[in-house]
């Protein structure tokens, strides 16, 4: 009987980590990664939030310090945080096949939810009542959120030093809109002074739960290893899965086409989305209005209220735009046909990389977890992670309680 694609991707993944082990089954943690998938409204604030209750809080899958170690290097890379973050997770909990279903799954509702979507605001013009029904989510996602910064700022801010990087974090966005990369930067450097200065300031409270130890220690070592071979296999195969499907609309419609464009386009934006997608959504809404005019003005404020509204990471409002794009330039063939396949070219583009960072990076950064140096560093990070979230939190509270 041949082989099934879905089949044949898991068994790329079992050859890629072969030496990785299932930390639970496999079924378990796609029902799991499905359930968090459902609730991944909020934007990062709320993503992290739902993976902190679930996976740390609830069913122990993997320590704290674990868990937080994995962010600080997700918050690191281009691209949505909390998506390369369940990558990573799923990767530690069952290799990269828990890998690519953790991430998968992560943006699948999303994608989905904000296709439909689309499409009822080509065809009536307005969503009103579908994004008035998300809406009436935010207040509980809210509070996620807002528990989510106690639970991790109590056992992240250890000592003094750790709470003025968040403070500063939370200022230097909130209130003097710096760039996010210097934020990340500037904590890192922060905690490595501060463990050369107080080595005991950049150590993470010890867990007090009473509660059962998580399945994966934060001491606990991890099977996958990194090599050569490994990495270009990982390289050269996700480059080709990342970028092939660009030629393939090119040898068919043309290099002039808008789908090449909306390809290399948002391929080259999902490398510079550092911070988060309001970090350059500004640049995405000017080239879609101004330059390449897929949307009318107003029209990019419309899809990112919708994306925020919708599970998944809020950068998913670059399928609304591909999606209104194609559908007005569909070129030879059907508007509909030219809108669906603008929107699931540009949604593959996106995320693709985010399995090729956290694949390539993820082994190396778990064998470098002992290192003192590099883990003040991260710990400077997790400080900072902390006045991100509450900074985030602010601006959710602010649309969610005084927005008219």
């Amino acid at each position: 009987m041949e082989e099934g694609p879905v089949r044949r991707i898991l068994r790329w993944g079992s050859l890629l980590g072969s030496q990785e082990r299932d930390v639970i089954p496999l079924g378990e943690a796609t029902r799991t990664w499905f359930k968090i998938s459902l609730q991944t409204f909020g934007g990062p604030a709320g993503q992290i939030a739902v993976m902190q209750r679930t996976l740390v809080d609830e069913l122990r899958w993997i320590g704290q310090r674990r868990f937080l170690h994995a962010l600080n290097f997700c918050m690191l890379l281009p691209g949505p945080e909390a998506q390369q973050l369940a990558i990573y997770t799923g990767w530690l909990l069952n290799g990269v096949r828990g890998g690519l279903i953790a991430g998968v799954l992560f943006v699948l509702p999303g994608a989905v939810a904000l296709l439909v979507l689309a499409g009822l605001y080509v065809a009536y013009g307005d969503t009103g009542l579908v994004a008035a029904i998300f809406a009436g989510l935010s207040p509980a996602v809210l509070a996620i959120v807002v528990q989510a910064v106690w639970r991790i700022g109590g056992r992240a801010l250890s000592h003094p030093g750790l709470v003025l990087i968040a403070v500063t974090s939370f200022l230097a966005l909130a209130v003097f809109h710096l760039a996010f990369p210097l934020v990340i930067g500037a904590a890192a450097g922060a905690g490595w002074l501060l463990e050369r200065w107080w080595p005991t300031s950049t150590t993470v409270k010890e867990e007090t739960d009473p509660g059962p130890p998580p399945l994966i220690a934060d001491d606990a070592l991890h099977h996958g290893t990194a090599s050569l071979r490994r990495n270009l296999v990982i390289v050269l195969g996700g480059l080709v899965l990342w970028l092939a499907p660009v030629s393939v609309v090119a040898l068919l419609f043309g290099r002039d086409s808008v789908f090449v464009d909306q390809g290399v386009f948002f391929a080259g934006t999902a490398l510079v989305t550092f911070g988060g997608a309001y970090a350059v959504l500004a640049f995405v809404a000017v080239q879609a209005v101004d330059v390449y005019h897929w949307l009318a003005p107003g029209e990019m404020v419309r899809g990112l209220g919708l994306a925020e509204t919708t599970p998944g990471p809020l950068i998913m409002v670059v399928q609304f735009v591909a999606f209104l794009g194609a559908y007005r330039d569909p070129g030879s063939i059907n508007p509909w046909a030219a809108a669906l396949l603008g929107a699931l070219l540009t949604t593959w583009v996106t995320f693709v990389p985010c399995f090729l960072f956290i694949f390539l990076g993820a082994p190396y950064v778990e064998r470098l977890r002992d290192n003192a140096h590099l883990s003040a560093a991260l710990t400077g990070i997790t400080a900072a992670v902390v006045g991100v979230i509450a900074n985030l939190a602010v601006y959710f509270a602010l649309h969610t309680l005084f927005e008219s």
